[in-house]
């Protein structure tokens, strides 16, 4: 009997609904493809878009609509200025993303070069995870270029740098640090989370990946975590099929709210570049601050590279949104500085609308012991501000407020 033609169980008419119709207008938003799986019209389809022998979805571990047009548009923004677009690939999150390209790439006996100052969850996977698997890493002064050619071995199959060091604002000088990993027969990654792609695009300065963890600015809000790795189609083939096995895949959800970010990304970054330059420009003046780390400050030893790496716009140079502030005391000044803010408040993660705050050797760095930390030029007092949309007079005056708790300590010791 034809199936077609037959009246069927409630239960069966139930589980076999009408899909859902197409059409021929193309959707002004993103839509979101809320499904684990694809049906086929034969098995033979199945079998040849699962094999990738014709484009298609199967599995939204593998691929998904939604997630693959978050991943285009980052790449998108990535290759502005490229003759052609690089590829992408999403992940669940920013370290899922980092993970990916060193489980990609880091086979057992290779060696990475990498900052210092890195993300303290970025030290911890080479220090606690690679090293299981056989893969050494050096920790040096990435800014250091001299250090960075001594540290090079046979074996260097990887430069990892951070556009801008989380949290000591260090500016790597990507252009040199590329001709060092490529002389070498290396690969230059950059973690660019904190200068996303209308600050600096990694890969015009010869990066071969670029990274983000897409949860901070490209996602802008506060309430999605993903991360994104951009590169060319052969590089992303490699990540796309290191990705499947691992299984470290975006959820379609998520990719939409980061894909909307995107929209946003120019008008909030932009804004909060110019806060950030008032806020550690006044900051630095405090007599209970002992230094501000930020590029914008004609101070800072990256600055005159960021002028030359960074993007301007008619606000002038975008500088970043971090500003790590670092009052004298120590440890527990930092802490005492961090609890007693009020508008900007402790709290994880970075990037979004509201203005938040970190004591670095307690949470982003809690993985560096005290030698670590000093290696990396971090004081242990030192408080890391992520700067969100609020108006500059209100954040200053609230740091200022927080800063007379700590008492009125001098630069000459005194007090």
């Amino acid at each position: 009997m034809d199936i077609a033609r037959r009246q069927l169980g409630e239960n069966t008419g139930a589980v076999h609904l009408p899909p859902p119709p197409e059409t021929a207008q193309r959707p002004a938003g993103t839509p979101v493809y809320r499904t684990a799986g694809w049906a086929f019209s034969s098995a033979q389809e199945y079998a040849a878009v699962l094999g990738d022998q014709v484009p298609g979805y199967s599995y939204s571990r593998i691929d998904n609509p939604t997630v693959d047009a978050f991943a285009r548009a980052v790449a998108a923004l990535e290759g502005a200025n490229l003759q052609r677009w690089p590829a992408a690939q999403a992940f669940a999150s920013g370290m899922a993303a980092i993970s990916g390209v060193f489980w990609a790439f880091a086979r057992a006996g290779a060696h990475v070069v990498a900052p210092a100052a890195v993300y303290g969850g970025t030290y911890s996977l080479l220090r606690n995870v690679m090293t299981r698997f056989g893969v050494e890493t050096d920790f040096v002064d990435i800014t250091d270029l001299d250090a960075v050619r001594m540290a090079m071995r046979p074996a260097t199959r990887i430069i990892f740098a951070e556009t801008i060091a989380n949290p000591t604002t260090a500016v790597a000088d990507l252009r040199q640090l590329a001709e060092i990993a490529h002389s070498a027969g290396a690969m230059l990654v950059v973690d660019s989370t904190l200068a996303p792609p209308v600050i600096c695009r990694p890969l015009e300065h010869g990066a071969d990946l670029v990274i983000h963890s897409a949860t901070k600015y490209i996602g802008g809000h506060s309430d999605v975590t993903g991360g994104v790795v951009t590169g060319s189609l052969e590089l992303i083939g490699q990540i796309r099929a290191t990705r499947i096995d691992t299984g470290g895949s975006l959820s379609p959800d998520d990719a939409f709210l980061l894909r909307r970010g995107l929209e946003t990304l120019p008008v909030r970054v932009r804004r909060q570049c110019a806060t950030a330059s008032v806020f550690a420009a006044t900051l630095a003046k405090h007599p209970a601050v002992a230094y501000v780390d930020y590029p914008g400050l004609a101070t800072h030893a990256g600055h005159e590279l960021a002028r030359r790496t960074f993007d301007a716009g008619p606000e002038g140079v975008r500088f970043g949104a971090i500003v790590t502030v670092t009052p004298f005391g120590g440890r527990e000044a930092g802490l005492a500085f961090a609890s007693a803010l009020r508008l900007a408040v402790p709290a994880s993660s970075l990037g979004g609308t509201h203005t938040v705050v970190s004591h670095v050797a307690s949470t982003t760095h809690r993985q560096f012991d005290d030698r670590a930390l000093a290696a990396a030029g971090i004081d242990a007092g030192a408080v890391r501000f992520s700067v969100g949309l609020e108006d500059a007079e209100d954040l200053i005056s609230d740091a200022f407020v927080a800063l007379e708790t700590l008492g009125r300590p001098s630069r000459n010791g005194e007090g």
